[in-house]
């Protein structure tokens, strides 16, 4: 099958029909060790402080939740949905291929292996059109009037995925630029480095982009506030409102450490974001992609509750224990958020 062509010679591939993207396999995103995945989610699988972890499908557990239950989704999904399902999971674990790139060492550091985005399809990028579709026609029931949702993305697919979540009904209320000087791009032509020596072949990544929805209000912003607790964003303090650029740093091995997963995200970043979600300080916080555990932990630092849903039963097995040296871990004190006293809780 064709590579989809990042580039302007190539066109896009036609929107899916709904009936289309309703006949479409909704993707496994998971380790072949949760085929014993079970739907019954009548007890989480692990309740750590005021966070529940459920192991299971998030579509699946979304259906079963009781509607107008949840305050606030901060969430990092996996960007392009190729990257966590089981055959490419396995070769993550094993070291050998698929779409997971190790970047080159640098100053003697070996590097965490990324994901590979240019690789996708026309097929895999219409199928993560038809998932985040389904996904955020799913999850809008169980959300409060008012209540935001911000979701990680990567700039390759992130059109996507906010063109699939506001088809559901969602309100687009822009994007939170995380700040953070990655090793994506910033290659010469390879196997052609010293005949190019003066291009890049894609810019070096200096920014993701988190984002941001709300599902629509009833009446207005102080109505919904007063009878839903949703509608806004927490401010950082009642001189300073909350920004949409948040100067970030990619996660410290120290972090990396208490909670191993390959797209760990770091707590200075996850504390200012979940802190956000609930304007009033009151509510429920929902990760359904909660891998390690991280933003429940954030959501224990911050005082907050939450629930969490994890497909992947490593990953569930590891969230249990992460999500408490997480919560426990102390920031450094070069860490923007350490000093900004925006994580107060």
């Amino acid at each position: 099958m064709q590579e989809l062509k990042l580039d302007l010679e190539v066109p896009l591939h036609p929107r899916q029909s709904e009936a289309t993207c309703d006949s479409t396999p909704t993707p496994t995103v998971s380790s072949s060790k949760c085929s014993t995945v079970s739907t019954n989610f009548a007890e989480p699988f692990a309740v750590i402080g005021n966070a529940a972890l459920y192991h299971g499908d998030c579509l699946e557990w979304l259906a079963e939740r009781a509607p107008q239950s949840i305050h606030g989704v901060v969430t990092d999904p996996p960007y392009g949905l190729v990257e966590y399902s089981p055959a490419q999971q396995a070769k993550l674990r094993s070291g050998r291929g698929g779409v997971w790139r190790r970047p080159p060492s640098f100053d003697g550091h070996q590097r965490s292996p990324l994901p590979r985005f240019t690789t996708l399809t026309t097929a895999d990028l219409d199928q993560l059109n038809c998932f985040f579709r389904r996904w955020a026609a799913r999850l809008m029931p169980v959300l409060v009037p008012g209540a935001h949702v911000v979701v990680a993305s990567n700039p390759l697919v992130s059109h996507l995925v906010a063109g699939a979540v506001c088809e559901a009904g969602f309100e687009r209320r822009g994007e939170i630029v995380r700040l953070v000087m990655t090793m994506r791009g910033g290659d010469r032509p390879k196997n052609a480095h010293d005949e190019f020596p003066d291009v890049t072949v894609m810019p070096r990544s200096g920014w993701e982009p988190w984002l941001l929805f709300r599902k629509p209000l009833e009446g207005r912003v102080q109505d919904n506030l007063r009878k839903w607790g949703a509608g806004g964003l927490r401010r950082r303090s009642p001189e300073r409102p909350f920004a949409d650029v948040i100067q970030s740093a990619p996660t410290k091995p120290a972090e990396k450490r208490l909670a191993p997963h390959p797209s760990l995200k770091p707590q200075a970043f996850l504390r200012e974001m979940v802190r956000a979600i609930l304007p009033l300080g009151e509510g429920t916080v929902l990760d359904p992609f909660a891998g390690s555990g991280s933003t429940l932990a954030a959501a224990e630092f911050v005082g907050y509750r939450s629930i969490g849903v994890e497909h992947d039963l490593d990953y569930a097995d590891m969230a249990v224990d992460a999500i408490k040296r997480l919560r426990d871990y102390r920031l450094p004190a070069s860490s923007p958020a350490s000093t900004s006293g925006s994580v107060s809780k």
